[in-house]
């Protein structure tokens, strides 16, 4: 697939007009969306997801279509997973539902632009290190493990980061509307809208550790890594309106998306020991026993996975409709935000 830099142009200034649309129309005054609004958007976000995959699939060839729709699917699967936290982290802060439009916009900004760095950085270590893979597969083993196992509870409104910017700034307890600072008796305070930008960016970081190796693991091509990404974002603002409910409900996400990581893990795995150049890994040649995964079966996997995790879940909390949201399964992460 050839992206020429005509078409990363296109590409970023068709993104930054769709957020631009997006602040002035829908978060720039204060409100909190209503359920057909938010279904509204969703669906068309999610529509220009297909639509964008299906063009290229004509375009490129449906080897890099359906790398596409693997990725995107991944992107998508661990960005509701990512709505656990945000959701967390709005109670933690008290974010009056009005302005959790604006922290939620803000905090999807600060992801594409961290993701982006981090798949510039990906795309370059891959073209120059082929051991690389085996880095990237390791950490999605572990991650995998730590998605399944690790259930910690924390208060993202007293992690680290933000007691440390509560020792050097002055804080006020209460919001001042959707101010990020405000001037009290002629002294400049921070109001907690501030803070919780801050965290959820930090937490945006971190959650670029997992999503950016993952998708590698389905695709190498750059651009399918970023519109991947950009896509699973867009529309999740929405999204969290729209499923807030239904998030208290995916109790099985956290094992389905552990499954899924653990899987792109092992792929990553043996894609670097069929690329081997590591001299002290089969005298520094591939291992051919080692199998290529098909894209088709990849996306076949995380789309089953995703469904079972789901439908489980469903099933399992029909007749708990009010179960307790869930602890965030990056729980280890907010407690550092």
């Amino acid at each position: 697939m050839n992206a020429t830099p005509l078409v990363w142009f296109i590409t970023i200034g068709v993104t930054i007009a769709f957020f631009v649309y997006e602040f002035f129309a829908h978060v720039r005054k204060p409100h909190v969306p209503s359920l057909a609004e938010s279904a509204r958007w969703s669906i068309f976000y999610i529509s220009l997801a297909l639509l964008f995959g299906v063009g290229i699939g004509m375009i490129s060839g449906w080897t890099f279509g359906g790398e596409y729709f693997a990725g995107y699917l991944t992107e998508k699967a661990l960005s509701i997973d990512n709505l656990f936290v945000f959701l967390i982290l709005m109670t933690g802060f008290a974010v009056p539902k009005e302005f959790q439009q604006k922290v939620l916009m803000i905090g999807i900004i600060i992801a594409i632009i961290l993701r982006g760095i981090f798949i510039a950085v990906g795309a370059s270590l891959i073209e120059n290190f082929s051991w690389i893979f085996y880095l990237f597969g390791a950490l999605l083993l572990l991650l995998a493990y730590r998605q399944a196992f690790n259930h910690e509870e924390s208060d993202p409104a007293n992690g680290r980061v933000i007691k440390f910017v509560r020792r050097i700034f002055p804080v006020t307890e209460e919001y001042h509307a959707d101010k990020l600072s405000v001037k009290i008796n002629g002294k400049r305070f921070l109001t907690p809208m501030l803070l919780a930008i801050v965290a959820i960016g930090f937490v945006d970081l971190v959650f670029a550790v997992d999503s950016i190796p993952a998708i590698y693991g389905l695709t190498n091509e750059a651009y399918i890594v970023f519109t991947a990404n950009v896509f699973a974002l867009m529309g999740l603002r929405q999204l969290y309106f729209l499923i807030g409910g239904l998030l208290q409900r995916l109790v099985y996400l956290a094992q389905g998306l552990a499954v899924i990581l653990g899987f792109i893990g092992v792929k990553l795995v043996f894609h670097a020991l069929h690329i081997n150049e590591l001299p002290f890994i089969n005298g520094g040649e591939g291992v051919k026993w080692a199998p290529e995964i098909p894209i088709w079966f990849s996306l076949l996997f995380i789309g089953a996975t995703v469904a079972v995790a789901t439908v489980a879940s469903l099933l399992k909390t029909r007749n708990d409709p009010k179960a307790p949201v869930v602890e965030a399964t990056h729980a280890d992460v907010s407690k550092d935000a």
